[in-house]
């Protein structure tokens, strides 16, 4: 009997224990619940406040598009398209338009090496002729002690060469045999100064290294694991898709479309297109420190060295900026601007073609990350964007009219002061003596002729205008392409009182022969 009151006592016990976790197992459950419910709706109140910011500050910098994804906490909590692809037209930007990555794709291209890296393939601190043994600059001692780290990081001594793209008709292995014609602009690793050409020559370690080009080895190594399907390497695999924007530009308070300028020949520089859709994708990725769906991509050790400091920037070489957001310090990681903001730090980088322009943000200590796409040229809304995020999922409200700030800020940068022109003055030779070719070892050939038209300029049969009498022996430019706005060109004379050569952008290009 007694044996038996006490088996009894025990199953009761047991169930009473029962009850009693259950019961705990439910309230948890129940709190767990309501605190999801509360960060979800908190989550929905901060995307609403941001939607009704950005739909603002669209009416007072009118891009045509626009395109913005948000990541927090792993999750993609704000995707939205706004305005159209083309001016004029009624074809609405949606999260699947193709817009330009621009120099974002540079991270990517930083990733792709840290990956080689993991594999055993080079090291970030290799000499780059080890790789590309045709690799040449002017200064030997460049040549020779230039890094893998060097290439990504803008410290190579040389300035911006970016007139070997943009200006001239050549191949990217013809801009890059051309480097070694630039003279240093400061001593290796001394200082900071933006250099595309340095990421063209990345790439080709990719491709050295790895055996593919270097858009195949990031769509099979990025693009494909990150289910990326949208997204493409150069401007060639899109120039057919329909669902593209155009690129715009404003000419006297006028917004015009303008041609797509192609930057395939520095591809890993700046020629990715990607849709809003999958870029959140890699805002995840990058987030979640080089790992995707439980896969490491990148690891640990070398997805940190993408993002530590490795160049101090000097105040003149960043961003306008600066002058609201007042950082205490600014660097370069390896495909990353940085600064601190708040106590924390920002790693974002910019990506401007002509018409179009992108940034991508991220403050891993917040997981907060977002990236912005537009089809108007340097429509600085998306500095806006990035800090207004910023301050909103830190705070869980907006406390800075960032749109209205820096709207100030970038008109009062773009005012210009028109050169002054003395009346009644003659120039020192006659037109007919100018005309000729001029030339120029690193930019190339000016042709100065005489058509209908008027009297011509043409610079590597890609800038060209028509010119005309300014003051003494100064003449103005006006671009055929309107929106490159006007240039002032100055012909020189030697000791005998012939044409030696004409200046222009601050360069000089020498007669070489007259122009039959």
């Amino acid at each position: 009997m007694v044996y038996n009151c006490f088996v009894t006592c025990i199953k009761f016990i047991k169930q009473l224990t029962s009850i009693k976790m259950k019961t705990r197992l439910f309230i948890s459950l129940f709190v767990f619940t309501i605190s999801l419910t509360a960060i979800s709706q908190s989550v929905q109140k901060q995307v609403k406040l941001l939607d009704d910011y950005i739909e603002n500050a669209l009416t007072v910098w009118n891009p045509p598009g626009l395109a913005v994804t948000v990541v927090k906490d792993g999750e993609i909590v704000f995707t939205k398209a706004y305005g159209v692809r083309t001016l004029g037209e009624k074809n609405p930007v949606d999260e699947h338009t193709l817009f330009v990555c621009a120099s974002t794709t540079k991270a990517f291209v930083a990733a792709g090496l840290a990956m080689l890296v993991d594999e055993g393939k080079l090291k970030w601190d290799d000499h780059v002729i080890n790789y590309l043994t045709d690799f040449q600059l002017y200064d030997p001692y460049i040549t020779r002690e230039i890094t893998v780290r060097d290439l990504l990081t803008h410290r190579s001594g040389v300035g911006n060469t970016d007139y070997l793209w943009a200006w001239m008709q050549i191949s990217a292995d013809s801009a890059l045999y051309k480097m070694r014609e630039v003279k240093p602009s400061y001593s290796l690793r001394s200082s900071f100064i933006y250099q595309n050409l340095m990421y063209l020559a990345a790439g080709k370690v990719i491709e050295k290294v790895s055996g593919k080009t270097w858009d195949s080895f990031l769509k099979e190594h990025i693009y494909i694991p990150l289910g990326m399907n949208e997204t493409f390497a150069k401007y060639e695999m899109v120039k057919d898709k329909k669902n593209k924007a155009d690129a715009h530009l404003t000419y006297e308070n006028e917004t015009i479309k303008i041609d797509q300028l192609v930057a395939d020949e520095i591809g890993p520089a700046g020629s990715m297109w990607s849709s809003i859709s999958d870029i959140g994708k890699w805002i995840q990725f990058l987030l979640n420190n080089g790992i995707h769906k439980g896969d490491t991509l990148i690891s640990n050790k070398n997805f940190k060295e993408l993002f530590k400091p490795q160049q101090i920037i000097p105040v003149k070489e960043f961003y306008p900026t600066q002058k609201l957001t007042k950082p205490h310090w600014m660097t370069y990681g390896l495909g990353w601007f940085q600064h601190d903001y708040r106590g924390r730090m920002v790693q974002f980088h910019t990506g401007s073609l002509p018409g179009m322009i992108a940034i991508a943000g991220l403050i891993p200590e917040e997981n907060i990350g977002v990236y912005v796409m537009g089809n108007l040229d340097h429509v600085e809304l998306r500095h806006a964007i990035m800090y207004t995020v910023f301050d909103l999922f830190m705070d869980g409200k907006i406390t800075r009219d960032w749109s209205t700030e820096f709207k100030e800020l970038y008109t009062k940068k773009a005012e210009r002061e028109e050169p002054k022109r003395i009346p009644e003055t003659i120039a020192s030779l006659k037109i007919s003596k100018v005309l000729g070719i001029y030339k120029h070892t690193q930019y190339g050939v000016v042709e100065i002729t005489e058509s209908e038209q008027g009297f011509r300029f043409n610079l590597n049969n890609t800038v060209k205008g028509t010119f005309s009498h300014w003051h003494y022996d100064t003449y103005q430019i006006a671009f055929d392409k309107q929106y490159y706005g006007k240039a002032m060109l100055d012909f020189r004379m030697n000791s005998k009182a012939e044409i030696s050569y004409l200046e222009v952008f601050g360069e000089h290009f020498d007669f070489v022969e007259t122009k039959e």
